[in-house]
């Protein structure tokens, strides 16, 4: 039978505040995997069940509207917009959304006036992620967060995934940094071909140098 990939702000038996890092060499689907949860590609085989509800045939924004909030690896800002715009799109409650979330990103708060597309790449990260926060959500999907982002920055961000897994809030990041990824995740998920190859403690793929050798080097994983 086809699979069926359950996906939960609790994880099943995991605690909240978990965080999955979603690894694997270029093309191995872990994009894919993200934008089929938020159903924002259609499931093309088996299912895919978000916080106990299929996610076969529904819009993204009832998706969403269950609490998940994803940002996307092109951060898809609304550029002509401003930063108070871009965050309005993502509250729920208005103003009060958009206050807790500027709290995980101060350096947004002086700028709400100016254009997204205007900001640096540091900045427009910034925002993507606290639009996604402005939703209150209970699971947040983070793809490539650091990607062409100065170190400093990155360091920034980290720290906030950090806070907010204190906080209780469950992520799933996709990351090529696996330096990043074991930073901040507890639990990685290693894909190659679509196919899962690895799921378990972060550290322990950390010493499965076949693993890692397949996302630094661009080759595949040993049989």
């Amino acid at each position: 039978m086809p699979p069926v990939i359950a996906i939960d702000a609790m994880g099943g038996d995991r605690a909240p505040g978990e965080i999955v890092a979603l690894l694997g060499p270029n093309g191995a689907g872990k994009t894919t995997t993200l934008l089929t949860t938020s159903a924002l590609n259609p499931v093309m085989k088996g299912d895919v069940k978000v916080f106990g509800n299929s996610v076969k045939g529904r819009r993204p924004h009832l998706v969403a509207r269950d609490g998940l909030a994803h940002v996307l690896e092109d951060r898809s800002l609304f550029f002509q917009l401003t930063v108070h715009e871009n965050l309005q799109l993502g509250a729920h409650a208005g103003a009060a959304d958009i206050d807790r979330a500027l709290r995980y990103f101060p350096a947004l708060a002086d700028i709400q006036s100016r254009r997204a597309g205007l900001l640096s790449g540091g900045q427009q990260q910034m925002l993507a992620m606290a639009r996604a926060l402005a939703s209150t959500p209970r699971l947040l999907m983070v793809d490539e967060m650091s990607l062409g982002l100065a170190p400093i920055v990155v360091q920034g961000l980290i720290e906030v995934l950090e806070q907010l897994k204190s906080e209780g809030l469950t992520m799933i990041i996709v990351e090529q940094s696996l330096n990043v990824a074991a930073a901040i995740a507890d639990r990685a998920v290693f894909m190659e071909k679509g196919q899962v190859r690895f799921e378990g403690a972060i550290a322990e793929l950390v010493e499965r140098d076949d693993l890692v050798r397949a996302v630094f080097l661009g080759g595949e994983a040993p049989a």
